[in-house]
């Protein structure tokens, strides 16, 4: 079996000293033209791979980040791990998935991973530390960590984000121009902070329209498509149903359209809905859902620069970075029925 190429066969194949071929391969950016050519040429040639195992032994890091979500299955952490992954990589980075399923056990296992450095990093995209006492004090000045979309009051980590609450009330603020007045909203889990800033979006644009909120009009979810249909039963199954729902992710929204169509209900001829996240199935749900749209992508990228500039000793931000949101307008809302 041949032996893995090492530095120094490129070194004896160009003439040029081990120092030089080292330089070259890590991007220094201290071996000029043409040998930094000729340099990457042979490593090509001769298929030349770092030792990855002996780089982090000299660094001390593990060059791999941690990226944090309560749900692998859900599809709109996906495009959020393009970004990460695609910045992490340029960097010389890899991106570990941690999926917690909201348990607050494996919470503490990935934080440990941290500590223990199996990871340099962690993008925290839970909404929520494990909650055990000290835990907050435990984890205080140790490895970086950004926290993207998601909010965690008092915990002194940089944030990337959107306006939740400014974008709910464009949610709604398009329904009531289609005539809307009974307009319900199925919430994430509260108290997690993102969805009492959705709720209050909703709540404030419905109070800026002088419109009530009737008693069940508000339903708390998790953001699963089955709890989407079983609030919706809620909902219908008061006296005075609503013409319209609002649902803090897509999930729940294609939950609830479902549960609609059970009933005999036409979306949007006889309700309509307004999901929140723009997940890449929304656009080919039938009908095509309308939506608060997310720059996943970005929001990626911007979480992770933010880490590489906290891992290399940067300051840490002191205000969180907002992303844009825009509402995609699609097939499931119309005007409300007379």
């Amino acid at each position: 079996m041949n032996e893995r190429p090492k530095i120094k066969d490129i070194a004896e194949r160009l003439g040029v000293s081990a120092a030089t071929v080292s330089r070259a391969l890590s991007d220094s950016g201290l071996v000029a033209e043409p040998t930094l050519s000729r340099i990457r040429e042979v490593a090509r040639e001769l298929n030349y791979r770092p030792n990855v195992s002996a780089r982090n032994l000299r660094t001390k890091r593990a060059m791999a980040v941690l990226m944090v979500v309560r749900d692998v299955g859900n599809p709109f952490y996906l495009e959020v791990l393009k970004g990460v992954e695609a910045t992490a990589r340029a960097a010389g980075y890899s991106v570990l998935m941690g999926n917690t399923e909201n348990d607050s056990d494996r919470e503490v296992e990935y934080f440990d991973m941290l500590r223990d450095g199996h990871a340099d990093g962690m993008i925290l995209m839970t909404g929520k530390l494990p909650e055990r006492e000290g835990f907050l004090a435990s984890i205080a000045g140790g490895a970086p960590i950004v926290v993207a979309l998601e909010e965690i009051e008092n915990a002194g980590f940089p944030h990337v984000m959107i306006d939740n609450e400014g974008a709910a009330r464009n949610a709604i603020e398009h329904l009531i121009s289609l005539g809307h007045s009974r307009i319900a909203h199925i919430s994430g889990p509260v108290p997690e902070i993102m969805s009492i800033h959705r709720r209050e979006g909703y709540r404030k644009a419905m109070a800026a329209a002088g419109l009530a909120i009737p008693d069940g009009y508000e339903q708390t979810g998790d953001y699963l498509l089955r709890t989407g249909q079983r609030l919706c039963q809620a909902l219908f199954a008061l006296p005075e149903p609503p013409t319209a729902i609002f649902c803090a992710n897509d999930e729940m929204a294609f939950g609830v359209i479902h549960e609609l169509r059970r009933l005999g209900l036409d979306v949007p001829g006889q309700v309509s809905v307004v999901g929140f996240d723009d997940l890449f199935l929304s656009e080919a749900f039938y009908p095509p859902l309308t939506t608060v749209s997310q720059p996943r992508t970005d929001i990626g990228r911007a979480a992770m620069n933010m880490l590489l500039d906290m891992m290399s000793g940067g300051l840490t931000p002191r205000q969180p970075v907002m992303m844009p949101t825009t509402l995609k307008v699609r097939g499931t809302t119309a005007p409300a029925p007379k």
